[in-house]
């Protein structure tokens, strides 16, 4: 069983594939091409509408045929929402996706983070790539409900005057949209959601898009101040890096050498967060980011102290040596480029035999620690990537903004410290209030925020592949940009843009 985190994504098996989200949700799919657009009615299957070309809908999993879609679909994107109209996902359990191929191969689950008030989700989507097919996870919401929802995907949505508008627009769309929306209207967002507002509005005029974040007053865009989340106790079987710990570091240096990557060493935070989380899993009988109390992997690393600028992690069951462990990562793809990534310099690890069972739980923390000056660098790259999508595109580059900055580093700090994930901050903050806290006099803003991305170049292109996010880096109108980032939430590292007009 793969677990993917959000942002992750894993290749599928050929074939038919089974999609199912169990659960007091309803399930739906919109089918798009390479630009991220629907063709037509029949490309949204929902409960009204339960079957398309190559996809079909049987209560709450959906059967898809990648050879099977219309000319042209490239991306099946899953869309959850409460069953009960209105309904907060953050009420019920978290949405989680268990994807299989023919005959149950190659199975794949992701559970993003709990949900807070958000009623509709992108939960992941299938993508092709080359002659295959992935899945890539997601977790996107919309602030406009269906009609943020529909705008990304190719819905006309239109403003009405102001004696007749409603506060999210009016949707110019077949009535099967019409019906979908009297189900999943009024949804905030969430994950990687994308923002685009004025700061002063017409009334009547429809809400902004958003999806989910906040930023406290007077935050410094001078560092990230991880959040300080205690671990749980474990009750597992004490495990600990042992006599283990040197071979497994000869194996991998070796591995890595052999990629070209530049050696790692041990550091005992990192271990005394993987020994933790590796003896919540044991005690427990069964593989997660999270610990039975909520506590994240990411959140034990910060927790004893450890600040990074990036982390990666392997949690695996069933291997009983170091070598059988590294020779797992090495066959299979997405572990091996952890194992191989030149980014991370230390690694911690620990491994416990459950008291119930007889299966070895491993918990491997590769990371980079956070230097004086890596957060100018690293937003100074995704501006760098940022621009350069938008020469693609034959627009002008957007110039770094010190106001824009403040508000974007409060805003990734504030997620990973107050543990949420959305640009409606807790206090009802959205991305132009915080702008403006911050200094900034631009009258447009807009905002893109994601986690668990490693990388600025994985941020980008994670932002580049949502048609939100594109259409924010793409928009014409922007002029000036503000890169924020901070380690240690559920979900790893969190990312703001934040730009402006």
């Amino acid at each position: 069983m793969s677990e993917l985190v959000p942002g992750g994504n894993t290749p599928l098996p050929g074939g038919t594939l089974t999609l199912r989200v169990p659960g007091p949700f309803d399930v739906s799919a919109l089918v798009t091409d390479d630009g991220g657009k629907v063709g037509g009615d029949a490309d949204f299957v929902f409960y009204n509408q339960p079957t398309g070309p190559g996809v079909r809908l049987h209560g709450d999993t959906l059967t898809v045929d990648p050879a099977a879609l219309r000319p042209g679909a490239t991306r099946v994107t899953v869309v959850v929402s409460a069953a009960d109209s209105g309904t907060a996902l953050g009420t019920l359990p978290a949405p989680t996706l268990h994807v299989t191929g023919p005959g149950g191969r190659a199975p794949v689950r992701f559970t993003p983070p709990r949900p807070q008030r958000e009623t509709v989700l992108l939960l992941a989507e299938l993508y092709r790539r080359g002659a295959g097919w992935k899945l890539r996870a997601l977790g996107q919401g919309y602030a406009d409900g269906l009609a943020g929802l529909a705008r990304d995907f190719g819905v006309d949505v239109v403003d009405d005057d102001a004696s007749s508008a409603s506060a999210s627009g009016t949707l110019r769309t077949p009535s099967l949209w019409s019906d979908a929306a009297s189900r999943l209207a009024g949804a905030a967002s969430r994950l990687a959601g994308a923002a685009t507002a004025r700061r002063s509005r017409p009334t009547g005029a429809p809400r902004p898009v958003g999806a989910a974040g906040s930023a406290p007053p007077g935050a410094s865009a001078a560092g990230a101040v991880p959040g300080a989340v205690s671990p749980g106790t474990p009750s597992g079987t004490p495990g600990s890096p042992g006599p283990g710990a040197a071979e497994f570091l000869a194996l991998v240096n070796s591995a890595r050498a052999a990629a070209g990557s530049p050696a790692v060493a041990l550091d005992s935070r990192l271990s005394a967060a993987a020994r933790a989380h590796a003896a919540d899993m044991a005690s427990a009988g069964r593989l997660g980011t999270e610990s039975r109390d909520g506590t994240s992997v990411h959140q034990r690393v910060t927790a004893t102290g450890y600040t990074y600028l990036t982390v990666g992690e392997h949690l695996v069951s069933g291997p009983r040596t170091p070598e059988e462990f590294v020779d797992y990562c090495l066959r299979t793809e997405q572990a091996r480029r952890t194992l191989h990534d030149p980014a991370f310099t230390q690694v911690g690890l620990a491994s416990v035999t459950g008291s119930r069972t007889d299966d070895t739980y491993w918990t491997v923390l590769w990371a980079r620690p956070l230097m004086p000056g890596d957060l100018e660098r690293t937003a100074a790259e995704v501006i760098d990537l940022t621009n350069r999508e938008r020469a693609r595109a034959g627009l002008p580059p957007l110039a770094s903004d010190a106001p824009l900055t403040r508000a974007a580093q409060a805003h990734s700090t504030d997620m990973v410290v107050r543990a949420f994930y959305s640009h409606t901050g807790p206090d009802g903050s959205q991305p132009w209030d915080r702008a403006a806290a911050a200094g900034s006099t631009r009258r447009t803003i807009g905002e893109n925020i994601a986690c668990g991305q490693r990388s600025a170049a994985e941020v980008v292109e994670g932002w580049m592949n949502s048609p939100g996010h594109r259409a924010n880096i793409l928009k014409r109108e922007f002029t000036h940009i503000g890169i924020g980032f901070a380690g240690g939430g559920k979900a790893g590292t969190y990312w703001t843009q934040l730009f402006g007009a």
